[in-house]
């Protein structure tokens, strides 16, 4: 047998982002051989995306000198020999710095090749009844067929050298007439998609990822999460994760029978709406959660803690929770007291200081202040590295307070009296008022989020930025 005897499964990456070629051990015999050409929990282990094929195809070719491509496809592949020997060419057609990068290799039954959406495939048979056989993930359609990005296979700029010269090789006229690099017009990245764009957390996200093509904001009136044509009228296809930034959060309001069905339409059943979603797609969903989900009775609160929500809104941030967790690629983002574009209570207490107004502010609930902008960077970062998915609790860092606290905070750096502030208890604060309960302890542990290599701001520094920004605006 021509096959080197049980190799060793190793994975080699390549010229191209997101291409890599893998050595597949193959037992043999006198009978013949034998090889594991598909094993998804060692490729995964291994790097390879868990890109859950749906379809496999052979290619049979007959004689040696069949050259088929360049074509890139809108999904991913993983491509091996069957028999035979094949020179492999692949170029990225991809938007983006390694557009038009090219790599050559020769394959056989020992070794496969990942490759993702977008990477020019082509190769050329070495012997004769060459059998090549590949995984996508995604069916062929009409639609997809659109999408494609083709390369000339004599492309000067890509300068493949064919082990047997193209003039004499088995082409297809349609491979023929494919464009120059010049022409091709790259295929572009799939999409990040943020619903709930208008809100605090929208707003900054947009700030976050501002001139980014790649990323597309829907505000309700653009995406309905309660409605069932906002999920159908997409091509899910062409996006890679969404960001859920909407919610509803009137703590009090929930507390209603019209709020509680609010509360439950939005929070769990468009969350679930969403997870669906993004499971049958294979999208990453990254959703944000709140400290409502625990009682507070514990005073630094981590991400395995079980729920105990004490009203409707933390009973729905947790049901909805629950349901993003069975997401295969998720990211639960669990954040307090957030601060952001729009009425929220470090505003409130500057205009109230502005306006000399002495007022009287729980000091009973105590946690840590989550500025929209670090939330919105955090989210950046989880979908830019290589952060293991699950849930990260995210707020801003430094001493934990209590709202008093930080009303004085804001009195004092808004040129008023920290004495202006009265602390008094929730209990007193909702005397004879309808009112959901609160957790009295919010504090979340950052150590989590700080693993993944994220600098956590203080809240203290960003606060008094937030401040002289309010300060230059009025």
């Amino acid at each position: 047998m021509s096959l080197e005897f049980s190799k060793k499964l190793a994975a080699h990456q390549t010229p191209i982002p997101g291409v890599v070629l893998y050595d597949l051990p193959v037992h043999g015999d006198n009978r013949g051989w034998f090889k594991e050409n598909w094993q998804r929990e060692k490729m995964v282990a291994l790097g390879l995306p868990d890109f859950r094929p749906v379809q496999n195809n052979i290619s049979y070719n007959e004689k040696a000198g069949t050259t088929r491509g360049i074509h890139a496809e809108p999904w991913d592949k993983f491509i091996s020999v069957a028999t035979g020997r094949i020179f492999g060419a692949w170029v990225d057609l991809r938007e983006g710095p390694s557009f038009g990068a090219v790599f050559t290799a020769e394959l056989d039954p020992s070794q496969a090749i990942f490759i993702p959406r977008g990477v020019g495939n082509a190769f050329q048979t070495l012997e004769d009844n060459t059998a090549y056989t590949y995984l996508v993930n995604d069916h062929w359609s009409a639609d997809a067929q659109g999408q494609y990005t083709f390369l000339n296979l004599a492309d000067e700029t890509a300068a493949i050298q064919w082990p047997i010269p193209l003039a004499q090789a088995e082409l297809s006229d349609k491979d023929k007439a494919h464009p120059r690099m010049a022409d091709v017009a790259p295929m572009p990245a799939r999409k990040i998609l943020v619903v709930g764009a208008d809100g605090q957390l929208g707003k900054a996200l947009r700030r976050t990822y501002d001139g980014d093509t790649t990323v597309e904001f829907a505000s309700r009136a653009e995406f309905d999460l309660t409605s069932e044509a906002s999920f159908t009228g997409r091509n899910w296809k062409n996006y890679s994760t969404i960001i859920n930034a909407a919610a509803y959060t009137a703590v009090d309001a929930a507390e209603t029978a019209e709020g509680r069905s609010a509360s439950w339409s939005i929070n769990v059943a468009a969350v679930a709406h969403l997870a669906r979603t993004a499971v049958e797609h294979n999208l990453a969903l990254v959703h944000v959660s709140s400290d409502y989900v625990f009682d507070g009775a514990l005073d630094n609160h981590d991400e395995d803690e079980p729920f105990t929500p004490l009203g409707v809104y933390g009973q729905t941030k947790a049901a909805g929770d629950a349901v993003v967790s069975v997401v295969p690629r998720h990211y639960i983002v669990r954040t307090s007291w957030v601060i952001g574009e729009g009425n929220n209570f470090v505003r409130t207490m500057a205009s109230l200081a502005r306006k000399g107004v002495k007022p009287s502010v729980v000091n009973d609930q105590k946690g840590r202040l989550s500025f929209t902008e670090d939330i919105a960077a955090f989210i950046r970062h989880l979908l830019s590295g290589d952060a293991a998915y699950g849930t990260y609790n995210f707020s801003n860092d430094g001493p934990v307070k209590s709202w008093a606290d930080i009303a004085g905070d804001v009195y004092e750096q808004s040129g008023a009296a920290r004495g202006d502030v009265t602390g008094i208890t929730t209990a007193e604060y909702f005397k004879d008022k309808a009112a959901a309960p609160r957790p009295l302890f919010s504090a979340l542990n950052l150590e989590k989020a700080r693993s993944t290599g994220f600098e956590v701001v203080d809240a203290d520094q960003r606060l008094a930025t937030y401040l002289k920004l309010e300060t230059d605006k009025a």
